[in-house]
């Protein structure tokens, strides 16, 4: 685990794009950028009970003005494949912060499949990607991503590493 308090910083990124929507499944991975994020008053936090509900979410909250992001798991990715046509076809920027799993030290081998599918579906789909490997790469990439996916339309995600999170422990 990193000694910088990424969560923290990906949080200040977020407030400062003005983000005020976001959606989760749970996830340790997200789990203190989450508490912040509850912790706002401005800023409205959806527990989903599946990863795809949080496109049509965020769809929603742009056309009512607002900005979003979804946090999901490397793993909840396959779950959202048919839902991201839903921003392609409308031209709706989507804003999805993905921890991974499957990668650096990982333990579980239910993991690995989608961990190393992950960047591949996602492009496949038409979505740009960021990634951040250390802590000092989280600002920077969380800032481009959701510049791009506002100012042009269109779905992004940020991939933060296992290296970056941590491998869980078996």
């Amino acid at each position: 685990m990193q000694e910088a308090d990424w969560p923290a910083e990906l949080f200040e990124v977020l407030c400062a794009r003005g983000i005020s929507q976001i959606c989760h499944v749970p996830d340790s991975g997200h789990g203190r950028l989450i508490k912040l994020c509850e912790a706002r008053n401005d800023m409205s936090v959806v527990t989903l009970t599946t990863e795809e509900e949080g496109v049509g979410l965020l769809a929603g909250a742009w056309l009512g003005g607002k900005r979003g992001a979804l946090l999901i798991q490397s793993s909840g990715v396959g779950n959202i494949i048919n839902a991201l046509a839903l921003p392609a076809a409308c031209r709706m920027p989507l804003l999805v912060i993905v921890s991974m799993r499957g990668e650096w030290g990982e333990g579980n081998p239910w993991q690995l499949p989608m961990g190393l599918g992950t960047p591949k579906v996602l492009e496949a789909m038409g979505v740009t990607l960021f990634r951040a490997d250390s802590a000092d790469a989280v600002v920077p990439a969380l800032d481009a991503a959701a510049g791009t996916a506002f100012n042009t339309n269109c779905s992004v995600a940020v991939l933060l590493s296992q290296r970056l999170i941590g491998a869980k422990e078996f």
